[in-house]
């Protein structure tokens, strides 16, 4: 039976600023600065989803309060 090779992990890069660094070429204070603007960014992407999702609510809302306020104009002049 053969041997199965062990695959060598590839280093991560990262790319900065036009720039790519390897992570062993990066300190610990550098990489833990590159987790916050990753999770920095997640937050934003959610922040930005949710707010789609609350105008669109909001939207839904005030379409429905016009039918509603229209459907009492329209029996009031009945």
């Amino acid at each position: 039976m053969a041997k199965k090779e062990k695959e060598v992990p590839k280093e991560a890069i990262v790319n900065l600023f036009g720039k790519d660094y390897k992570e062993s070429e990066l300190n610990d204070e550098q990489k833990v600065m590159i987790n916050h603007v990753a999770d920095l960014d997640r937050k934003i992407n959610s922040s930005e989803f949710n707010l789609t999702q609350l105008r669109f609510g909001k939207q839904a809302f005030l379409d429905a309060l016009k039918v509603s306020l229209d459907k009492d104009e329209e029996e009031k002049e009945k």
